[in-house]
C-alpha cells in the first residue's frame, strides 16, 4: 500500500493479494451499479406487470450496442494513465486525465442525440414485441438523457482504477444505489409512473455518482488531479487513447451487435420468453461483473508494470488473474444455477417466465468462468498496449462465430437451448486464440526483449 490508504502499489510486492485487494471493491461497486438495472427490473416486474418487465429487459442489448463504443475509450484512458503513472510522467498523466474527462462529456452528449433520434426505429428493427414497443422506447429515451453522467462516471472510475484506487467508486455508488432504489419505489408504487419512473430514478442516481467522482478527481493530490476549468483535449494523448480504446469500443459494440441479433431471435419466442431472459440477464450480470473486476485489475496491473518496465511480473499477473477469475466464476455461476428459481421469483411470479429464465441461466451462468478466462488473457494484451489484436480475435472468435451460429445451428434447431449454446462454445474458442496471441506477444513485445528487475 502507498501512503494513501485508498491506493494499491501495483509495481511492487505480492501480486495475488494486490489483485484481490484491487478487485473486491470493484466487484462490490460493479454489483451496486447493476442494482440500478436490477431495481428497475424487479420493481416493474413485481408492480407493473410482465409487459413492463419485457419492455425494460428488451432494451439492454440495444443500450450496450450504442454505449460500448464510447465505453471502450475509457479502457484507453485506463491504460494510458496507467502507463504514464508507471513511468512517472506527471505531465503526461495530467494530459491524459483532462483529455479523458472532456471526451466522456462529449461522448455523453452524442449519445443523447443518437438515443433520442433512433431508439424506436432500432427497436422495431430488432423485432421488439408489439405489446411492449412503446414502453421500451420511452424507457430508452429517458435512459439516454442521462448518458453524459454515465460517461463521466465510467471515465472517472477508469482514472481512479489506473491510480490504484477502487474504494472511492464503491462509496459513491453506495450512495447513488440507495437513492436509485428509494426513487424506484416512490415513482412506480406511489406515483404509478411505470417504466418512465424507473428510468428517471436511474438517471438521477447516475448524476449523483458522476458528480461525486468528478468532485473526488478535483480534490485529488498529484498528477491525476482534475481542474474542471482547464478541461481540454490533448491531440497526442487522444490519439493514443483512441488507438487503445477505439478497437476495444468497436469490439464491445460489435459484441453487442451479435447480442442484438440474439435478442432479436429471443424476441421471436414472444414476450414471456423475453421477460424470462430479461430477469435471467439481470441475475447473470452479477456473475459477469464480479469476474470483470478481476479483468480490470489485470489491465491496470499490466499497464502500470509495462510503464515501469517490469516484464517479470506480467506472467505472475496472468496466472493470478486466471486462477482468481476461475474460482469466482465457478462459485457464483454454479450458485446462481442452484438458486435459479428463488432468484427469478424475485423478478416475476409467472411460472412460464421463471422457466424461461432458468433455461438461460443453465447455459450462461454455469459455464461463465470460460468467459472470465477469455477476458483475463485479453486484459493482459490490452495492458501491454495492444489494441487491434484483441479486437480482431474477439470479433472472430465470438462475434462472427455467433452470427454464423445463428445462420446455421439455430436455423436448423430453432430452440432457446440451441440459441444459448452459442455463448459457451464461443468463449472457449476465443480464449484459445487469445492465449496464442499472448505467447506471440511475449516473443515480440519490446518489454520482454531485455531483462529487467522485478
Amino acid at each position: 500500500m502507498s501512503r494513501n490508504s485508498h491506493k494499491i502499489d501495483m509495481c511492487s510486492g505480492p501480486i495475488l493479494p494486490g489483485i484481490i485487494a484491487f478487485s473486491l471493491p470493484l466487484m462490490l461497486s460493479g454489483c451496486l451499479q447493476l442494482l440500478f438495472n436490477a431495481a428497475d427490473v424487479i420493481v416493474v416486474g413485481r408492480f407493473a406487470g410482465k409487459e413492463s418487465l419485457a419492455a425494460v429487459g428488451s432494451t439492454s442489448s440495444l443500450t450496450n450496442l450504442l454505449v460500448n463504443l464510447f465505453i471502450g475509450l475509457s479502457i484507453g484512458a485506463n491504460v494510458t494513465v496507467g502507463h504514464t503513472l508507471g513511468s512517472k510522467d506527471d505531465r503526461g498523466t495530467r494530459d491524459n486525465v483532462h483529455t479523458a474527462i472532456t471526451i466522456s462529456l462529449v461522448s455523453g452528449v452524442l449519445l443523447v442525440g443518437i438515443g433520442l433520434l433512433f431508439t424506436k426505429p432500432l427497436l422495431i428493427q430488432m423485432g421488439a414485441p408489439h405489446d411492449v414497443l412503446n414502453k421500451a422506447a420511452l424507457y430508452l429515451k429517458i435512459i439516454f438523457i442521462g448518458m453524459p453522467a454515465n460517461m463521466a462516471y465510467n471515465f472517472g472510475s477508469a482514472i481512479l482504477r489506473a491510480a490504484g484506487d477502487t474504494k472511492k467508486p464503491l462509496y459513491f455508488l453506495s450512495v447513488a444505489g440507495a437513492v436509485n432504489v428509494i426513487l424506484n419505489l416512490i415513482f412506480v408504487i406511489i406515483l404509478h409512473m411505470d417504466v418512465a419512473g424507473v428510468a428517471l430514478a436511474t438517471i438521477i442516481a447516475q448524476c449523483i455518482s458522476a458528480a461525486l467522482i468528478l468532485l473526488c478527481l478535483c480534490r485529488m493530490e498529484g498528477p491525476c488531479r482534475l481542474n474542471i476549468r482547464k478541461l481540454y483535449i490533448h491531440p497526442l494523448r487522444l490519439r493514443r487513447m483512441m488507438q487503445i480504446g477505439l478497437p476495444a469500443g468497436i469490439q464491445g459494440a460489435l459484441f453487442s451487435f451479435s447480442n442484438v441479433l440474439i435478442q432479436s431471435s429471443i424476441n421471436s419466442f414472444g414476450s414471456i420468453v423475453v421477460a424470462g431472459n430479461s430477469a435471467a440477464m439481470s441475475i447473470e450480470q452479477f456473475v459477469y461483473i464480479s469476474m470483470n473486476a478481476v479483468h480490470q485489475a489485470v489491465v491496470s496491473f499490466t499497464s502500470q508494470n509495462t510503464g515501469a518496465g517490469k516484464p517479470g511480473r506480467i506472467n505472475q499477473i496472468l496466472f493470478s488473474g486466471l486462477g482468481l477469475v476461475t474460482i469466482v466464476g465457478l462459485i457464483l455461476g454454479i450458485g446462481v444455477n442452484l438458486l435459479s428459481e428463488p432468484l427469478l421469483s424475485i423478478y416475476s411470479t409467472d411460472s412460464a417466465v421463471i422457466a424461461a429464465g432458468c433455461t438461460r441461466l443453465l447455459w450462461i451462468s454455469a459455464p461463465y468462468f470460460l468467459c472470465g478466462i477469455m477476458e483475463i488473457v485479453m486484459g493482459i494484451m490490452r495492458g501491454l498496449g495492444y489494441a487491434l489484436t484483441p479486437m480482431i480475435v474477439a470479433l472472430s472468435g465470438a462475434c462472427l462465430f455467433r452470427i454464423v451460429w445463428l445462420t446455421t445451428i439455430f436455423a436448423w434447431f430453432p430452440t432457446q437451448n440451441a440459441l444459448l449454446l452459442s455463448y459457451p462454445v464461443s468463449w472457449v474458442l476465443t480464449a484459445l486464440i487469445h492465449a496464442l496471441t499472448y505467447l506471440y506477444a511475449r516473443r515480440h513485445h519490446a518489454l520482454f526483449k531485455q531483462p529487467h528487475p522485478l
